[in-house]
C-alpha cells in the first residue's frame, strides 16, 4: 500500500515522524493529486521548498516502487520514475528526522528560502509555505523560482485562499496551532486571495490555473499549477 511504504522510513526515526508522516499523507489531499494528476510526470529534478522531513520525497519513491506491484489505481496516468528530490528546510530537527528517514534517496539541506541559492529545477513545489514569507518578499521568492526553472518548467504552489470566509479562517487557527506544536513559535501569515495570488504569479513570469484542494478537510486551500511563460 502506498501510505505504508512512504511512511515506513520514519518508523525508525521516532512515534512523532512516524505518525506525523502516516497522517499528513493520508489526510492531505494534495500528495494524492500530485499522482492523479500526473503532475510530475516527465520532471527528473525536482525542488520541495519549505519541504519538511521531505514527505514529498517519501511519497515520490514509494510510488515509483508501488506502481509496479499489482493494487496501482488503474485510472491513474504512471508514476513518476527516476526523480531526483532536493529539499531545503529552515528547522534542523525537521532536517534531522528528513535525514535520517531518506538517507541518500533525497538531498535534504538547512537553509533559508528566502535567501539560499535555489540551483536548477524542473519543478519546484512549495505546500503551504509561501503565507510565512513576509508580502514585500513573496515576489522575489517566486522571481527567484522562476529564474531556477526551464522554459517550460513547473510551480505547484498550495495556498490558503484569503477570500475563503470561515473555512480560511478556521484553517489559519489550525495553521498556528500546528506551528506551535512542532516548535517554530507564533508565526505571521501573508495571505492573499487566489485572484490575488495568480495576478502575482503571473508578474513572476507564470500562467496558472486553479484547483480546489480542501477534499476532506475543513480549510480552504488550493492548488496552484503554474506553468512558466
Amino acid at each position: 500500500m502506498l501510505l505504508d511504504a512512504a511512511s515506513a522510513p520514519y518508523r525508525a526515526v521516532s512515534r512523532f515522524a512516524y505518525y506525523f508522516a502516516r497522517g499528513k499523507l493520508s489526510g492531505d489531499p494534495a500528495y494524492r493529486a500530485i499522482l492523479e494528476r500526473g503532475l510530475l510526470l516527465g520532471r527528473r529534478r525536482i525542488l520541495d521548498l519549505g519541504s519538511g522531513q521531505c514527505l514529498l520525497a517519501a511519497w515520490l519513491q514509494a510510488a515509483e516502487r508501488c506502481h509496479v506491484r499489482e493494487g496501482w489505481p488503474t485510472h491513474w496516468p504512471p508514476a513518476p520514475t527516476g526523480l531526483s528530490v532536493r529539499g531545503i528546510e529552515l528547522m534542523a530537527r525537521e532536517v534531522e528526522r528528513a535525514r535520517r528517514a531518506l538517507g541518500s534517496q533525497a538531498e535534504v539541506l538547512q537553509a533559508d528560502i528566502r535567501s539560499v541559492e535555489f540551483g536548477s529545477a524542473d519543478a519546484v513545489v512549495m505546500l503551504d509555505v509561501l503565507h510565512y514569507v513576509a508580502a514585500s518578499l513573496q515576489r522575489a521568492l517566486l522571481q527567484r523560482v522562476r529564474a531556477a526553472l526551464p522554459g517550460d518548467g513547473l510551480l505547484l504552489l498550495r495556498v490558503g485562499n484569503a477570500g475563503g470566509g470561515v473555512r480560511f479562517r478556521y484553517g489559519q487557527c489550525i495553521d498556528k496551532a500546528v506551528m506551535l506544536a512542532r516548535g517554530h513559535g507564533l508565526v505571521s501569515a501573508h495571505c492573499r486571495s487566489i485572484a490575488q495570488w495568480r495576478i502575482l504569479l503571473r508578474e513572476c513570469g507564470f500562467e496558472s490555473e486553479a484547483v480546489p484542494m480542501s477534499d476532506g478537510t475543513l480549510f480552504a486551500n488550493v492548488l496552484l499549477i503554474a506553468r512558466a511563460r
